[in-house]
């Protein structure tokens, strides 16, 4: 007979899933999967006789939920609590003044940054990470922070060359990420390009890893592309969109000729995201683009939603 050590080995499958299958149906990556279960035991899979995590659908829903958590303002500590204590989450944002977790990591970020330290940049980044799904990294400290280190620059409190210091170590971080993650996409194909005269790519870059993790196939064409390039490039490659980003120093002629030009010539839906759509929001429209806004997540189901609506689509 076995005992009941041997039965506590032979674990049951059916309805279990893999942590990476878990992390493709919540956008958390594993790393923080673990995080959450080793750091603060939000979760508790189970374990195969080798160590592999399994997770039930209940597991799911209690990883949706606390994603949806942090979305609304919570940190990662905050959630515990609220799992743990089975409070309402307005009773422990009202009972206790946390610090923002977010406006620490960009003070921290802008004092490494100042002192152009990667290393202290990088485990900041990394820590940042390995708590919070890339999304939410994404939304709440590394597009805010683009734009604050803009603003210091603009108001004469930081330099240029931090600025591009930091958008270095982004395109470094950024681009082996996506490089990595491109060969396992299988969904719509998605040409993504600064407009030209934008040189600023981590933007575009932060695009295109959060659609590769919702299994878009991206080509990645990068700064200052000439819309004239494009038609061929769609053509060539089978692209069922073309998503556009620029900043507010996009020239006002590229807008309003070049673009809409653009757009009458291929026959595939054409996105604009960036700074650019809050100083030309009307003439996009008017151009045919659709404009997206600041959330990558919803940016993202904008376009599944008009794509599904396409007539035709190509074929490869």
């Amino acid at each position: 007979m076995a005992t009941s050590s041997q039965n506590s080995e032979q674990l049951p499958r059916d309805g279990l899933l893999p942590i990476r299958t878990v992390s493709n149906l919540t956008g958390v990556n594993p790393v923080t999967l673990r995080a959450w279960e080793r750091r603060y035991g939000l979760i508790k899979p189970i374990r195969t006789p080798k160590g592999h995590r399994l997770y039930a659908l209940n597991d799911v829903d209690l990883i949706n939920q606390i994603v949806n958590l942090l979305n609304n303002g919570m940190s990662i500590s905050q959630v515990g609590q609220v799992l743990h204590q089975d409070q309402q989450p307005v009773e422990v944002l009202q009972d206790q003044q946390e610090y923002d977790p977010w406006t620490g990591y960009r003070q921290r970020l802008v004092q490494a940054i100042g002192l152009f330290d990667e290393r202290i940049l990088n485990q900041i980044y990394t820590e940042a990470l390995s708590l919070y799904p890339i999304e939410l990294v994404t939304h709440q400290l590394i597009v805010p922070l683009l734009r604050e280190l803009g603003d210091r620059w603009e108001q004469g409190q930081g330099s240029v060359a931090e600025e591009h210091f930091f958008s270095v170590f982004m395109r470094n971080k950024l681009g082996a990420r996506f490089h990595h993650h491109s060969r396992d996409a299988r969904g719509p194909k998605l040409l993504a390009a600064c407009l030209p005269g934008e040189h600023h790519e981590v933007g575009i870059l932060l695009f295109a890893l959060a659609a590769l993790d919702r299994d878009f196939r991206v080509v990645l064409l990068g700064a200052n592309t000439p819309l004239t390039a494009l038609p061929d490039v769609v053509e060539q490659t089978g692209g069922h969109a073309v998503v556009l980003s620029g900043s507010q120093h996009t020239p006002a002629a590229v807008v309003e000729k070049e673009l809409p030009e653009f757009v009458k010539q291929i026959q595939t839906p054409v996105f604009i995201g960036g700074q650019v759509t809050a100083c030309y929001t009307q003439i996009l429209e008017a151009s045919g683009a659709i404009v997206l806004g600041d959330d990558f997540g919803l940016a993202l189901r904008t376009i599944n939603a008009q794509l599904r609506r396409s007539p035709s689509e190509p074929n490869r």
